[in-house]
């Protein structure tokens, strides 16, 4: 029988994606990232989900690498089979920060490696209080910068943070991640996804064009070249919107006193 190597369940405009390999602590197998690599590559065109939670059974949100769980192609040498693997999880977190749905992330126990960079590739994190995550890769001979977490982390902790865990491997602990900013919000591991999805809910009350280009002028406004770059994606991004029908109506209903009724043009 083929393995379920994630779930999906779909909640009108919102979607949970949950790890479904809790045997193996939802380590990476190559199908669990292929499954997860056409999942949010296939986002892009799907206007009908707005919101993604991701998730993980068990009781690691995710171990790291499976290094059994690879396919060998007997034709090809070590560094093409390396290679293979190391890009197909890397577009993983690319395809997420890509993807136009904002992506909120709610994990418990190990988030080792490539399960750490899951999280931070996501938009929104909330973690149980045994969350331990940590850059992996180094305490096994190789660099402590992979999977995007040399991008990720600094932009989100600072330099001095990231340093620190990067260059050990060393583990974070969910109260470090929250005094550090890397976490929302501490939460027990059995509410995890009700938080989740009340933060989800809040969002559907935007308007569903405001609430991509707002994820999309996030990730380009990161790596502005300026602050005048910053100020002239925002100033362009709320003249288009604000020629939307969809805005027409948010005005309408703001005056009458009534929620609005989107129609995502």
């Amino acid at each position: 029988m083929t393995e379920q190597v994630i779930t999906i369940e779909s909640r009108g405009a919102v979607e949970v994606v949950s790890l479904n390999r809790a045997d193996r602590l939802n380590a990476m197998n190559e199908p669990l990232i292929r499954a997860l690599l056409d999942y949010f590559t296939g986002l892009q065109d799907r206007l009908d989900v707005r919101v993604v939670v991701l998730r993980a059974e068990g009781r690691a949100f995710c171990a790291g690498l499976d290094l059994t769980g690879w396919q060998r192609d007997g034709d090809s040498g070590p560094v093409q089979q390396g290679w293979r693997t190391q890009r197909m999880i890397a577009a993983v977190m690319q395809a997420m920060r890509k993807c136009p749905q904002p992506v909120i992330a709610c994990a418990q126990g190990p988030a080792c490696g490539g399960g750490f960079s899951l999280l931070l590739a996501s938009d929104v994190r909330y973690a149980a209080p045994d969350i331990r995550m940590n850059a992996a890769y180094i305490k096994i001979g190789l660099g402590g910068c992979d999977m995007g977490a040399s991008y990720f982390l600094p932009r989100l902790v600072g330099s001095s943070v990231a340093s620190e865990y990067l260059l050990t491997g060393k583990f974070m602990t969910a109260d470090k991640a929250l005094a550090c900013g890397l976490i929302s919000e501490v939460v027990p591991q059995e509410d995890l996804l009700g938080k989740a999805l009340a933060l989800a809910d809040e969002m559907l009350l935007t308007a569903p064009m405001g609430l991509r280009l707002t994820k999309d002028a996030l990730n380009l406004n990161i790596d502005a070249a300026s602050m005048e770059h910053a100020f002239g994606l925002e100033d362009r991004q709320q003249i288009m919107l604000s020629q939307t029908a969809d805005s027409v109506e948010a005005r309408t209903a703001f005056f009458e006193k009534r929620a609005p009724n989107w129609e995502n043009r």
